[in-house]
């Protein structure tokens, strides 16, 4: 998909300051767990958040 949005590294990097322990590198987990975390009415940016994480979370781990 390409470079992301500044808005959505900026979220990514604030929820997992803020709720770390809730992350993991699953998708779909993760999905759930922005949804607990934060408002986001749009799925879209709920999901490419969600992306993000997980892509950080599996660089982190290699």
């Amino acid at each position: 998909m390409g470079i992301k949005p500044s808005y959505i590294k900026n979220l990514g990097e604030e929820l997992m300051e803020k709720h770390g322990e809730k992350f993991s590198n699953n998708f779909d987990e993760n999905k759930h767990a922005v949804l607990e975390a934060a408002v986001i009415d749009s799925k879209r940016v709920r999901n490419r958040v969600a992306g993000y994480i997980s892509r950080k979370i599996n660089r982190r781990r290699r």
